[in-house]
């Protein structure tokens, strides 16, 4: 009887399901004029369509948005073909590494390709990428100096820079801001300075920068906001009372272009300044850069303490970019740039994920190296190579369990915890 009653109430239950999913396609019809099949499953009703699609997970609608799609179709991989990784491709080799609970290991980073290093927490991937191999690499190229952690350091001379790119602030105080960080601001300046106006008055573009004594507020002195000083209290910041925020002083904001004067430019999103500046390319280049990794939101003047670590880290990733896209057609390949970075998926929403994933592909098409740690499944699958460290943590780790692509990692799955998730993982997402 008991049993009876339980199929009763949970086919009742999937019957609510497929009827709200029903009533919720007639009123996107009727809404949106968009046709779409509604299905039910175990613990899930959905609407599907070509282009859109409706989640229902748990009783939570997901109604046409980026996390109802991302739920409905995952990121499938790889995004493109893997870059092979032989014998003779070429490697930095790091000999008898010891630092930490890392015993003796000798390591092969293949250069120009997508390198992940995976493993438990505590395993020492950390230690490897950061403490070994980005501070060694960074004082080889300085110069010169003692091996730290390590015996020796082979194959690093294609390289000619090597970069870190953490979640540490893009910069200190207000002044700083995604335009003037990227380096788009100088570009913005120049045509201020070339309009009618400001060739009457007789401006320079160091008129419009509000870094420098010119043409800024003098109360502020460009940050558009004073401090407060609290004497047991944290500092308040208001905004200033001459400028009102604008940075500028009221002769600059005088000056317009297309209707706006500089300071409502840095109001702008970066997705309406896309549109004011349609027909300025080298604007128009980092703006389309910002948008692709998920920025489109960020105003051109937001100040830089207000930046949320991972949107800090997707600047700099935008700054490489347009360090590559601004060089001209036929003129030599920029250095060669080997990338660290540690857990770069860490607070990131799944489509921003999506979007990581593609500028690092981006940065390695142009012949770069990208190093990173990460736990996250989607950039494992991504990478051309994976260095595995385990088995365990601490004491119990240190050592490389595997190395090789991500289908030869998943390969390992009886050794190695990362080929047990991978291997269901890439299953499923195979492309």
């Amino acid at each position: 009887m008991t049993d009876s009653s339980e199929a009763t109430v949970e086919f009742g239950a999937a019957q609510a399901r497929l009827a709200y999913a029903q009533g919720l396609a007639k009123a996107i019809e009727q809404n949106t004029g968009i046709k779409t099949e509604a299905q039910s499953y175990a613990n899930a009703a959905a609407l599907k369509r070509d282009d859109v699609d409706f989640a229902i997970i748990d009783g939570v609608c997901y109604a046409s948005n980026l996390t109802g799609r991302l739920l409905a179709t995952p990121l499938r991989h790889p995004l493109k073909p893997r870059r092979p990784v032989t014998s003779r491709t070429p490697s930095l080799q790091l000999e008898g590494v010891t630092l930490h609970n890392l015993a003796g290991l000798d390591v092969r980073i293949p250069l120009g390709r997508l390198v992940v290093v995976t493993g438990v927490s505590g395993s020492g991937k950390s230690t490897l990428a950061r403490d070994v191999l980005y501070t060694n690499l960074r004082r080889f190229l300085a110069g010169g100096g003692p091996l730290t952690g390590l015996r020796g350091l082979r194959g690093v001379q294609p390289l000619s820079r090597v970069l870190e790119v953490d979640q540490t602030p893009i910069g200190r105080t207000p002044r700083s801001c995604p335009a003037t960080y990227v380096g788009f601001w100088d570009d913005i300046r120049r045509v201020y300075a070339g309009s009618d106006e400001a060739r009457i008055r007789g401006y320079s573009a160091s008129r419009f920068s509000f870094n420098t004594a010119g043409g800024r507020c003098t109360d502020c002195e460009g940050q558009g906001q004073r401090t407060i000083e609290m004497s047991f209290l944290p500092d308040v910041k208001v905004l200033c009372d001459r400028c009102g925020g604008r940075r500028f002083d009221q002769q600059t904001l005088e000056v317009h272009w297309r209707g706006r004067s500089a300071a409502e430019v840095l109001a702008m999103n970066v997705e309406e300044a896309l549109e004011f500046f349609a027909a300025h390319a080298r604007v128009r280049r980092p703006l389309t850069l910002l948008r692709d990794v998920g920025l489109g939101y960020l105003t051109l003047g937001q100040p830089s303490p207000t930046l949320s670590g991972g949107e800090a880290q997707r600047i700099k990733l935008v700054t490489e970019l347009a360090r590559l896209a601004a060089l001209k057609p036929g003129r030599a390949t920029v250095a060669h740039t080997l990338y660290v970075l540690d857990e770069p998926t860490v607070g990131l929403h799944m489509a921003d994920v999506e979007r990581l994933a593609g500028v690092l592909q981006r940065l390695v098409d142009a012949g770069n190296t990208v190093v990173m740690v990460e736990h996250n499944l989607d950039l494992m699958a991504q990478a051309d190579w994976i260095i595995d460290l385990g088995p365990e943590a601490g004491a119990r780790g240190g050592r490389i369990v595997a190395a090789g692509s991500p289908a030869q990692i998943a390969a390992r799955h009886g050794r190695s915890h990362t080929g047990a998730a991978l291997a269901p993982f890439l299953r499923e997402r195979a492309d």
